[in-house]
């Protein structure tokens, strides 16, 4: 037998759970509003303090110490205090042979390492991987020593080929694993036609994979410029004065007098300054990289 129950008035809404309810919080509306409150307050936290060395730049050494307001009468002193005292463009000029030829190297080195672990893997290729990335755990200092005795007796110390070598190394393990990625997302199934078609393993990377990869190889180069533009440990164990990048450049403000926070912002500005645009100019080409093979 089956027996009835009879409902009461609003007893339908009674009975809907609290969490099943309509919340203005869940709504795509506020959802999106708060995301976007959260990514322009996030932006603005990792901005401000180039935007204060920015600012500092354009005051005099008094006012930088003294005077922390946003509002000041800026003037041109301390940049002009920085191109009188030493030469930028042959600092630039380090900065840009060292971070671009670490960056093609690391890139010709990738590239078919990379090829063999996605397309040839064997049963140490992952131990690998992870060896490789394992080795940018260790504190750079931890080898400075045995790296600055070879550099020395090889006479490779304050030259660009010596840091394009170190920064290669440096890079190496970032560069083959986003590679080793990007190309594991390709379809075998068209490296295979190339090879049905007579291709050699050289023409399949030169013609087929690298073409089809090439946002990803994108991306990957310029994070290596970035990094090796960035890196100030090595720059200033290894070099003196003849090879010496831009980060050697801002470290020479600091003096046992003390620091010249207006030269030095100055001198900060005008080193992060070329890589700053060039992010700028490439960002959609990096977000695209770095998200190639997301969507299948």
């Amino acid at each position: 037998m089956t027996t009835s129950r009879t409902k009461q008035p609003g007893s339908e809404t009674a009975a809907i759970p609290l969490a099943a309810r309509p919340s203005l919080l869940a709504s795509p509306g506020i959802r999106k509003l708060g995301l976007a409150v959260l990514g322009w307050t996030i932006a603005c936290v990792i901005f401000f303090p180039i935007f204060w060395m920015v600012l500092t730049g354009f005051k005099t050494e008094a006012a930088a110490i003294a005077d922390p307001s946003l509002i000041f009468s800026p003037t041109l002193e301390s940049y002009q205090a920085v191109q009188d005292r030493s030469g930028y463009a042959r600092y630039a000029l380090n900065s840009v042979a060292v971070a671009f030829g670490s960056t093609l190297l690391a890139l010709v080195i990738a590239i078919p390492s990379a090829y063999s672990m996605a397309f040839l893997p064997t049963k140490r290729t992952k131990g690998t991987l992870l060896w490789m990335l394992s080795t940018k755990m260790l504190p750079s200092v931890g080898v400075l020593v045995p790296i600055y005795l070879i550099f020395r007796d090889v006479g490779l110390l304050d030259t660009r080929t010596g840091l394009i070598i170190v920064y290669t190394l440096m890079n190496l393990p970032i560069v083959v694993w986003m590679l080793y990625t990007f190309f594991k997302d390709m379809p075998k199934d068209i490296l295979e036609a190339g090879r049905m078609d007579g291709a050699s393993t050289l023409q399949e990377v030169l013609f087929l994979l690298m073409p089809l990869t090439l946002p990803g190889i994108a991306s990957t180069g310029l994070l290596s410029v970035i990094l090796s533009w960035n890196e100030a440990f090595w720059s200033l164990n290894l070099t003196s004065s003849n090879a010496a990048p831009l980060t050697a450049y801002i470290a020479s403000f600091s003096s046992p007098e003390g620091l010249f926070w207006a030269k030095l912002s100055a001198a900060s500005t005008m080193a992060i300054a070329p890589i700053l645009v060039l992010g700028w100019m490439t960002q959609k080409q990096m977000v695209r990289g770095l998200t190639f093979g997301a969507v299948k």
